[in-house]
């Protein structure tokens, strides 16, 4: 009985991240909505759904990060809201990129015209940088222990390891990725997105210890991997 008391304040706070997330999915799920009715000009309907499915995807990583540097001896709870997380990116943000290699590939291989590039290029480095200040700004409100006007987003590299080693990882799981995504493609929908998702679990646990513990848990879990799923689930030919 003496542990409940003790535990009570860590699951509130858990909660609260768990809810903060998946507030931001609906209202951006509700922008979303709103530019599909208001904005008719293509470029311009191009540029607010990027931004807020970016916008979605940064902040939700920013928290599940720091969900998941609280008990990193323990990945089982943060690999559950990897594969719940990559299942709500994946359901809510189809035809979107959320990812600047992915509108650059599509623009080498002739299905995005430069214009169109650049303006979902532009529209992710404003989300980005967006996403930022209202994270910290969130922290700083200290709805939970975890957030505190201290903690900073500054770039860091993840990498504690050789860079050899680092380079192996990242090519395995890469190959793995892409190769299962191939295989994926006749696939129904429902259970695709379920199979993305499992794989991208997977390969952030398996990057955890693969060949060493080089990577943090988190740093795996990044808009590469996730912006493949609303791609792959609007179109599962691979571009």
């Amino acid at each position: 009985m003496s542990a409940q008391p003790g535990l009570w304040p860590q699951v509130r706070d858990t909660c609260t991240s768990l809810g903060l997330m998946l507030s931001i999915v609906l209202f951006m799920g509700l922008g979303r909505v709103i530019a599909r009715q208001q904005l008719h000009r293509p470029l311009a309907h191009a540029f607010a759904l990027e931004f807020l499915a970016t916008f979605q995807l940064c902040c939700c990583t920013h928290e599940l990060q720091l969900l998941g540097a609280q008990d990193s001896a323990h990945p089982t709870w943060t690999l559950t809201l990897i594969y719940f997380f990559s299942l709500v990116h994946g359901l809510t943000l189809v035809g979107t990129s959320g990812n600047p290699c992915g509108v650059m590939m599509q623009m080498m291989l002739g299905g995005m015209s430069p214009e169109m590039g650049a303006v979902r290029l532009s529209s992710q480095l404003v989300s980005a940088l967006c996403s930022r200040y209202c994270v910290s700004a969130l922290w700083n409100l200290g709805l939970t222990k975890y957030h505190f006007s201290e903690r900073n987003l500054a770039c860091k590299n993840p990498i504690d390891s050789d860079l050899p080693q680092a380079i192996i990882t990242e090519v395995v799981c890469s190959f793995i990725f892409h190769s299962a995504l191939l295989q994926f493609q006749e696939v129904r929908t429902k259970l695709r997105i379920h199979l993305l998702a499992a794989l991208i679990t997977f390969l952030a646990y398996a990057g955890l210890s693969f060949p060493i513990k080089h990577l943090a848990l988190l740093d795996l879990y990044d808009l590469r991997l996730l912006s493949s799923l609303p791609r792959y689930i609007r179109n599962p030919t691979p571009l």
